[in-house]
């Protein structure tokens, strides 16, 4: 099952979106042209003499997709397009003057245009109604500005680029923050944004103690101070700034209106920013306030995702028999050579923007996660979720985490340090020091040749290139269900499929045989598993964790209102969830077909 495309899903993926192809002639025959093409690209900005080395490897890790590079790794590598490898960008802040923020779409319009998803805090825009003083006319507001970018994705989208997926965040103190959570109750409003809200935790304990809460934004250098001003660290500055209040509302009461329009329409997701940025590795150097469009990568102004995910159902040996087990140096192995080849992708790839090329390369932030980890654990006998798939995901997320830390520092003896590297403050990093201490030593004499190393991307295209394996940490939606993918040219096409853990039994079992226990879908679990699962191997992640909480529809809002509070409580960096709604409709259908899925992770709202 491991040497082809063995879905039919699958081959029209290579197809659309990661076979190359010139006008009149197809320069990737199979798969494995693919996969030689990728790794000839990413080697081939080694030593001369060692090119065909580690070409060779590289196929070799790319083969049977037991590795899978992101997804503009995948299709534009050693091709004759100018296009970006990476998935991903944070624009730079977006300026509040017309200028500014027109200068703003047109670098967002050259980023999408060449293959990179985008994230933007919209937080440094003043809120509707404010007047502006330099031109006496009030402002319009974010969200108005939010459409503009909106209607520019759908244009790019239209001529024929891949599709756009854009990521929009604002501070839960900002003045127009109601309208923005609500700004997704509307079907047909900004169907290209997810949309996340930055919580502090000064708002969470305001929250807990049922306070008030101040909506406020900065004054202006030539404002003047008229009513209650308090001093904030706000998104776009490095210094505190004098901010005007303009209302104070009940903390529980805004808490409660962002959990509601989670529950009836999916969005928005919350990105616990001060935990963020509290534990970024750079924590000397940056200040984050927006992430890429699915929050595994917080990044900052012109910041860049490089990412890959290593498929771990190919690391299971002898998998639904009692000897099954998990080939752990295997993984430790792949993690390696994994993180040698994303950092090839910095010499390899275009930039759109200059700032893009500089911001990135003085960092050089890799992404390596896993997808398939619900279906290895199927093939192992775990249920996902139960104390031993917690204990089995924590060891492989740990492996995957050490692996790549290792690498990067002999990476660095061998090439370099990442230009924004202060040694002694990168090894007080609250991430840093949790590593073991021989991989301190390391980083203590070598370096780091880059600053992050580990993210969980929703994998959601790739995994289905892969045979429809269980897309990143997400359990199995249902063993056999219609997908409907959407085409280059716009159109939808639909088609039947299962999921890979399912075939492999019955390929070796039969049709007839009962399922084993393992085999649990998303359905039957409790919303406290995804985030028990999520916090487990965010110990091992220091960017962060794409996870969506699917949960039924008929769940009642008493038994959901605590589930972003919940995963504050467990330390994790953001949360989503999605609950099947009449605005956003289902992910997929397990026997009709389904229009396209918009979940704030799915395939057709990543970056792929």
């Amino acid at each position: 099952m491991d040497n082809d495309l063995i879905e039919p899903i699958s081959r029209k993926v290579w197809e659309e979106k990661y076979r190359y192809h010139e006008p009149g002639e197809m320069r990737d025959a199979n798969i494995e042209d693919t996969w030689r093409r990728v790794a000839r690209a990413l080697a081939a900005v080694e030593q001369p003499e060692c090119v065909d080395k580690w070409a060779a490897r590289f196929y070799d890790l790319l083969r049977n997709f037991k590795f899978l590079p992101g997804g503009r790794i995948l299709a534009g590598a050693d091709t004759r397009h100018r296009v970006t490898l990476f998935n991903c960008f944070v624009m730079g802040g977006v300026e509040d003057s017309i200028a500014g923020i027109f200068e703003a779409l047109k670098e967002s319009a050259l980023t999408m245009q060449q293959g990179g998803g985008i994230g933007l805090d919209f937080s440094t825009l003043r809120p509707h109604g404010m007047v502006a003083q330099q031109v006496g006319a009030e402002a319009s507001g974010p969200l108005s500005f939010m459409h503009i970018w909106d209607s520019m994705c759908s244009t790019i989208f239209s001529t024929g680029a891949r599709r756009g997926a854009m990521m929009a965040t604002l501070s839960c103190d900002h003045p127009d923050i109601e309208a923005f959570i609500d700004a997704k109750r509307n079907p047909q409003s900004l169907r290209h944004f997810n949309l996340s809200v930055l919580v502090s935790d000064a708002f969470m304990a305001a929250v807990e103690q049922d306070e008030e809460w101040p909506l406020l934004f900065p004054l202006a250098q030539d404002e003047k101070a008229s009513g209650e001003v308090l001093e904030r660290h706000w998104p776009g500055s490095a210094v505190a700034q004098m901010c005007h209040v303009f209302r104070r509302v009940r903390a529980r009461e805004l808490w409660e209106k962002l959990v509601r329009a989670a529950y009836d329409c999916a969005e928005p997701g919350v990105i616990f920013i001060d935990r963020v940025n509290q534990q970024n590795n750079l924590w000397y150097s940056e200040h984050i306030s927006a992430t890429n469009p699915c929050g595994e990568i917080p990044l900052p102004a012109y910041g860049a995702c490089d990412l890959g995910s290593l498929n771990l159902t190919r690391f299971v040996n002898q998998p639904f028999s009692t000897g099954a087990s998990l080939d752990l140096d295997g993984i430790s192995e792949a993690a390696a050579l994994a993180t040698r080849m994303l950092d090839n992708v910095y010499e390899a790839s275009h930039f759109p923007l200059p700032q893009q090329a500089f911001v990135a390369r003085a960092t050089r932030r890799l992404g390596l996660g896993i997808t398939g980890l619900a279906d290895a654990l199927v093939m192992l006998g775990l249920r996902y979720g139960s104390p031993e798939s917690l204990r089995c995901a924590d060891e492989i997320m740990g492996r995957i985490c050490h692996a790549a830390y290792r690498t990067s520092a002999r990476l660095a003896q061998e090439k370099g340090a990442f230009p924004k590297l202060e040694l002694e403050s990168y090894l007080q990093g609250a991430f840093v020091k949790k590593l073991p201490t021989d991989i301190q030593n390391e980083i203590r004499k070598h370096g780091m040749r880059n600053s992050h190393l580990t993210a969980i991307a929703p994998a959601g295209t790739i995994s289905l290139l892969a045979g429809n394996v269980s897309s990143g940490l997400e359990p199995v939606y249902d063993w056999q269900f219609q997908r409907t993918v959407r085409t280059v040219d716009g159109s939808l096409v639909t088609f039947k499929t299962q999921d890979y853990a399912y075939k492999l039994f019955r390929a070796l079992y039969g049709e007839d045989v009962p399922l084993p226990p393992a085999f649990l879908t998303a359905a039957e679990l409790l919303p406290a598993d995804h985030l028990a699962m999520q916090a487990v191997l965010q110990n091992h992640v220091d960017n962060a964790i794409s996870k969506t909480v699917n949960v039924s529809q008929g769940l009642d809002f008493s038994a959901f209102s605590d589930l972003y509070q919940h995963a504050y409580h467990l330390g994790l960096k953001g949360c989503t969830v999605f609950r099947p709604n009449t605005v956003t409709g289902q992910v997929l259908a397990a026997f009709t077909p389904s229009p396209p899925e918009h979940g704030c992770c799915s395939p057709e709202r990543e970056a792929d």
